[in-house]
């Protein structure tokens, strides 16, 4: 597979940015020299069949079993690798039962992976001098209870303490009986104010989808534009992510082409816990229990914490910007990246977070899920390794994220030696 090849952004035409270059000075890994072509090369354009990387043998089975297992429909996985080798597969079919299968081409909702660009935008507003890190949130919304001790950092960090409004009951019951209404950000933040916060600010981890509301309605404040103007101008443009967009609130449509995306379990169902009873999962895992179809679900509930649409190849070439420093700059990109710490302090090789970044193993990235979808982003600075998996039904019946798992698997064989 080759990845669209442009002058900012790409894997194979991108400044390396600070946290690379710094890698690079610093480590014979990050090294790689390549040969000079032989006179005799073939003309860019003569087709050769390509073999599968080694690996690709070794876990294609295991993906395949995963899939079979966790009921999902349909799942694409895409790795980059220089080293290793470039590989994609695509498992499943775009419907339930259905015939036609999915493609590196399909959109999906990516979910939290959303939060990266809220995190983003903000980092580039601070790298501006328009908003800081220590800034208590009341300096831009009075309303924030607490607001005089809240920072913009922990925020982005989810050190807040803020409740989660998508855990409320209400919004749950509303998400099952009117999967169409389209909720504004306020009604949102409102919700999640409403809650009494989880532990005073600074002294604990939630995450929680209030923090990005919150995020997205300052970025609005302070660039005097809608949201979704701020991501196109400032990510989508410059990486020229022309699969990727974030749709207005009143908006439930996806770019063709997509898959239908599904779910075994209702909101209200899943507030508590994603696992469904034994009896679901075993009528899930026999294929004779039908998943609810939630592809035209309204994701305004979920905004700038959630309601992105992406490619594979898109979030790719996105994820490698994201965490070789191409949209922030050089400070404060370190400083995101220095900012990721482990979420149980007794094991440092535990999942870290910082601002509006997370860590899984060697890479750096988000994973991100809504009813009906979930995916992985992941890129490792050193071996210039990424990994995107997304999958079209989710949560799995197990509670498993589906495009988690997969990414799991993958990740682990590249990594096996």
């Amino acid at each position: 597979m080759t990845a669209r090849e442009h002058s900012y952004g790409s894997r194979r035409h991108r400044s390396p940015g600070a946290l690379a270059a710094s890698i690079a000075t610093t480590s014979a890994v990050a090294l790689l020299v390549v040969a000079p072509a032989q006179a005799h090369a073939s003309p860019r354009w003569a087709w050769w069949p390509v073999e599968d990387p080694a690996y690709a043998a070794e876990v294609q089975p295991e993906l395949e079993r995963l899939v079979e297992e966790m009921a999902v429909t349909g799942a694409v996985v895409l790795v980059r690798s220089p080293e290793l080798g470039d590989w994609t597969t695509t498992i499943g079919t775009r419907t339930w039962h259905g015939s036609e299968p999915v493609t590196l081409a399909d959109h999906v909702r990516i979910g939290s992976n959303t939060k990266t660009w809220t995190a983003t935008v903000i980092l580039q507003l601070v790298d501006e001098g328009r908003i800081g890190l220590d800034d208590p949130v009341s300096q831009y919304r009075p309303d924030v209870p607490n607001g005089d001790h809240i920072t913009i950092a922990q925020l982005l960090d989810m050190s807040s303490g803020l409740a989660n409004y998508t855990t409320d009951l209400e919004l749950n019951e509303q998400m099952d009986s009117n999967p169409g209404r389209v909720w504004s950000p306020e009604e949102l933040l409102a919700i999640g104010l409403a809650e009494p916060p989880a532990f005073p600010p600074g002294e604990g981890f939630l995450y929680s989808n209030t923090n990005y509301v919150l995020l997205g309605l300052i970025i609005e404040q302070l660039t005097g534009k809608p949201v979704e103007q701020a991501f196109q101008d400032r990510i989508f443009d410059p990486l020229e992510l022309s699969e990727t967009s974030f749709p207005a609130l009143a908006d439930a449509s996806i770019p063709e082409p997509h898959p239908q995306m599904y779910t075994f379990g209702t909101n209200v169902e899943t507030i508590d816990s994603l696992v469904l009873s034994p009896e679901i999962q075993a009528a899930a895992s026999d294929g004779t229990l039908e998943p609810m179809d939630v592809t035209d679900a309204n994701p305004s509930w979920g905004w700038t914490a959630g309601a992105g649409i992406s490619t594979a190849d898109d979030l790719a070439d996105y994820v490698e910007a994201l965490v070789d420093g191409c949209l922030l700059s050089p400070q404060l990109q370190q400083q995101r990246v220095a900012s990721v710490q482990p979420l149980d302090p007794d094991d440092p090789a535990s999942p870290g977070y910082g601002l509006g970044l997370a860590r899984f193993g060697p890479v750096y990235g988000h994973s991100g899920e809504l009813p009906g979808t979930n995916s992985f982003m992941g890129h490792d600075p050193v071996r210039d390794i990424t990994v995107v998996t997304w999958a079209s039904t989710a949560p799995a019946p197990n509670g498993d994220g589906p495009a988690v798992e997969l990414a799991r698997t993958v990740i682990d064989e590249l990594y096996a030696d």
